[in-house]
């Protein structure tokens, strides 16, 4: 079930949602806004990504100022992130989507990565993709995407995080850790 404004409201006052501010709730969502850090792509560094490695220098950290914008351009992809920190306790889960008027632009706010699992704590990081033939300024605490909740028949039992997972925690835009996915086939474990 998708939480409404009302219950969203309650589930922040109790403490259970991470807070937000009170004028970004919608009717079923919470608007969430863009942080000034970005990670750009380097392509020329690498002839392809290779998903088993770790490529550390694939991209690099950028802070724009907070009076001008970012500007993404055309069939460009960069990982950006909420300014807001989302918590999450182990009975709901979340769903981050893009806001309309910004799709109408061309503007996508993640390629796969909408999921936000119970028992998740940190930024989340914003795959940041430019559809459009134009150039898209993107500033600094703009509403770029709405987060919707939902509740699960009942907590988990190994919130997100409880394991080790690779992104608990993040306060940066985070590049992505998929290459620890292959861990245990290097050590032969």
């Amino acid at each position: 079930m998708v939480l409404s404004d009302r219950t969203i409201r309650a589930e922040i006052d109790s403490g259970r949602i991470e807070p937000f501010d009170p004028s970004l709730i919608q009717p079923s969502s919470v608007d969430v806004r863009v942080d000034r850090r970005f990670r750009v792509f380097h392509n020329a560094r690498y002839p392809y990504i290779d998903v088993r490695q770790p490529m550390d220098d694939l991209t690099e950290a950028v802070t724009v100022p907070e009076d001008r914008p970012f500007i993404l351009h055309p069939g460009e992809f960069v990982l950006g992130q909420t300014l807001e920190r989302v918590t999450l306790p182990n009975d709901l889960v979340a769903r981050l989507e893009g806001k309309s008027s910004l799709g109408r632009l061309g503007l996508l706010i993640h390629s796969t990565a909408g999921f936000v699992d119970s028992g998740f704590s940190g930024n989340l990081t914003l795959e940041l993709s430019n559809v459009a033939n134009l150039p898209i300024t993107i500033y600094h605490g703009m509403p770029i995407g709405q987060i919707s909740f939902m509740r699960m028949d009942g907590p988990v039992e190994h919130p997100y995080g409880s394991r080790g997972n690779k992104y608990q925690g993040q306060a940066e835009p985070t590049p992505s850790r998929f290459y620890l996915n292959f861990e245990d086939e290097k050590t032969g474990d």
